[in-house]
């Protein structure tokens, strides 16, 4: 360029990144004042030229800018579907791309993965994925029974969609039955086609003398670890179902302190990592249930305390059955599928093949073999028919 300053200034700059920054502001102040209209590089090019004035050149008619048309991408480097690449600059970016950023990002999956895999080994997650049994049947007693009333107070927990989603959410299920009714079993399978992690907290284990949320204050390191798992559940708040079973081993003081998680505030006092805590679970997805038998270890008779009874959706899942013993006595051949060889296809193929082969067995007139989805192999009979092993007691006539 040839002034007396731009030469002083280039000549008193020794760094080479400094000498391009002062040589391409120098030239966008000459050609602005100038009124120059440069061509996308020939800036670049101008201050290589300044600065490398030995360097040997060659002239050639290749286009340096080229332009690809009909992208369907949404990078910033896209503009009307069109993409210019210019030579010039495309070397250096990609080479930077690939020295820098690639690798840079690469490091970055690897220690995400490394801390991802370090905190869910410390929080023991795999402990709380929901473990759906290989033996359990969806029957018609989960679907018409069960299913409606646990899916009314989980709406209410965890919120719906639609029109009808409401903008508030709280509430608590309790569900009391005597053993082997399968309500860990059936919480498992809601958690799990839910997609939340299933935090089950052992009743007996916390045992009636622990009346608080702190795990400092429980009686022995098997309790504790119960109160930490209530404090997890609370603290990881969305896509978190809080199973607390076998309440009745517990104490009503420690119950009623999810009273709270009922109503709007839907908020509960804890402790995590020795600090208090308040858990503010509005608009989160969250659900707290409960189960319990309708006795204690010493045979009295258990009573859910009056304040959360008030405020929880309790169901006595023997109370509900009234009126569907057909359902009830349906389950156990629906419950026997997967355990028998012969009868196990069945839990696999359409629900209405087995209900039809049920009205077969008890000689219903109505009931039609060609109607079976599934083409099943004739047999010949001779004889009465036998008794299947699951409802032999009934004195109904079965299937093959």
């Amino acid at each position: 360029m040839g002034t007396p300053a731009y030469d002083d200034d280039l000549t008193a700059v020794t760094d080479p990144a400094a000498r391009e920054q002062l040589v391409e502001a120098w030239l966008t102040a000459y050609t602005t004042a100038t009124g120059t209209d440069l061509a996308p590089g020939d800036l670049a090019e101008a201050v290589a030229a300044e600065l490398c004035p030995g360097l040997t050149r060659y002239e050639s008619d290749a286009p340096l800018t080229e332009t690809v048309t009909g992208l369907l991408g949404t990078h910033p480097r896209i503009t009307g579907r069109a993409l210019v690449v210019r030579i010039d600059e495309l070397l250096a970016r990609t080479q930077w791309f690939r020295t820098h950023d690639a690798p840079g990002h690469r490091a970055y999956q690897h220690r995400r993965t490394a801390l991802v895999a370090a905190e869910r080994t410390r929080l023991h997650l795999d402990d709380h994925r929901p473990r759906v049994l290989s033996s359990f049947v969806r029957s018609k007693l989960i679907d018409e029974v069960y299913l409606p009333l646990i899916g009314d107070s989980l709406a209410k927990q965890l919120g719906t969609t639609g029109e009808s989603k409401r903008t508030d959410t709280g509430g608590l299920l309790l569900l009391i039955s005597p053993p082997g009714y399968g309500k860990t079993t059936l919480m498992e399978y809601v958690a799990d086609r839910l997609g939340m992690i299933l935090v089950r907290v052992d009743g007996p284990a916390l045992g009636h003398t622990v009346t608080s949320l702190d795990p400092a204050e429980a009686p022995n390191a098997t309790a504790r670890q119960e109160v930490e798992k209530i404090n997890f559940a609370l603290a990881a708040g969305n896509n978190t179902l809080l199973y607390l079973d076998d309440i009745q081993h517990t104490s009503p003081e420690l119950l009623q302190k999810f009273i709270p998680l009922c109503d709007a505030t839907r908020s509960i006092e804890g402790v995590r990592d020795g600090e208090p805590r308040t858990y503010d679970l509005r608009g989160k997805r969250f659900a707290v249930c409960m189960a319990g038998n309708p006795y204690t270890e010493s045979g009295s008779r258990f009573q859910v305390p009056d304040m959360l009874a008030n405020r929880a959706d309790v169901w006595n899942l023997g109370d509900v059955l009234t009126g569907k013993d057909d359902v009830f006595a349906l389950s156990f051949i629906e419950n026997a599928l997967t355990a028998n060889p012969v009868l196990a296809p069945l839990a696999d193929r359409d629900r209405a093949d087995l209900d039809l082969l049920i009205r077969l067995a008890q000689g219903e007139p109505t009931a039609r073999a060609d109607r079976l989805t599934h083409p099943y192999a004739p047999r010949s009979w001779s004889g009465s028919w036998p008794y299947c092993v699951t409802c032999s007691p009934c004195g109904r006539r079965s299937w093959p």
